[in-house]
């Protein structure tokens, strides 16, 4: 039977990266965004290669993921691969990021991903499986300074994927989460800042990254299909987190400290 994947988020970006990942293998493809231009754009590009639906779906509404997850169950008898995709970008101090802004991170960043694994496990239970992936950050591991709300969404993500994952394996549900550093997208367009400079210092960090969206989407579909946890696909993050979890954190913060200078005037770390 031929596989079916879902991505929130999949009209642009990582999201529609991944997309043509599982087109080229031969899965059915179903991409949901509230981009319904750019969502048309992309399900006419994918539809070259395979099956593809776009689906108009804002993550900040249950219902409209049951709507998907419906439509998945009726048309395709259902979905293998559930990708927790979409999500927004935040900068700014704490003492200025206003909490409507927080709030606004959280529902889309957390409960985005809250609402697309409740919406989807029942199902995937019914079908006796598959494979729940969601996309968390680098910055839900090693936490720099000027992102906290981003930071503390990324970081519930990965341990809401940690608790899944015990709690669905006798469901035969795998749970993935991914942790990318930055990388070149367009996810700096919907960045909620406290100021023009916090602003100007995200849209820097993204621009200036080494790789693009399809060189890490490529990374992260091989750590899917190996049905690895924990999905870091930037070798210098690897490093990172592994520095983190080994040195006294009176030695990492020291680090910390020495690369957030660098990283306030722009540069990322080699």
């Amino acid at each position: 039977m031929t596989k079916r994947v879902f991505i929130t988020g999949g009209a642009s970006g990582l999201g529609l990266a991944l997309a043509h990942c599982f087109a080229e293998v031969g899965y059915l493809v179903c991409i949901a965004d509230i981009n319904d231009g750019r969502g048309e754009i992309a399900e006419a590009d994918l539809a070259k290669k395979t099956t593809t639906q776009y689906l108009h779906c804002d993550v900040q509404k249950e219902a409209d993921l049951q709507a998907a997850a419906n439509w998945l169950e009726v048309n395709w008898d259902g979905v293998d691969v559930v990708i927790n995709n979409a999500g927004i970008a935040s900068a700014g101090n704490i003492d200025a990021f206003s909490l409507e802004d927080w709030q606004g991170v959280v529902n889309v960043n957390l409960l985005g991903v809250v609402r697309g694994c409740k919406v989807f496990t029942p199902l995937l239970k019914r079908l006796g499986g598959g494979h729940i992936v969601n996309v968390a950050s680098l910055a839900g591991l090693i936490h720099p300074p000027k992102m906290a709300s981003y930071c503390a969404t990324k970081a519930a993500v990965v341990a809401l994927s940690e608790s899944m994952s015990v709690e669905l394996d006798r469901d035969n549900i795998n749970v993935s989460v991914v942790c990318p550093s930055f990388f070149r997208t367009n996810l700096f367009e919907s960045v909620k800042a406290s100021d023009a400079d916090s602003k100007a210092l995200a849209e820097k960090l993204v621009s200036k990254a080494k790789v693009g969206a399809d060189e890490i989407a490529s990374r992260v579909f091989a750590g899917i299909r190996k049905g690895d946890f924990y999905i870091l696909p930037h070798a210098e993050a690897r490093r990172l987190w592994r520095l983190k979890r080994c040195l006294p954190y009176r030695l990492y913060r020291g680090l910390m400290l020495k690369a957030s200078s660098s990283m306030m005037k722009g540069r990322l770390p080699a």
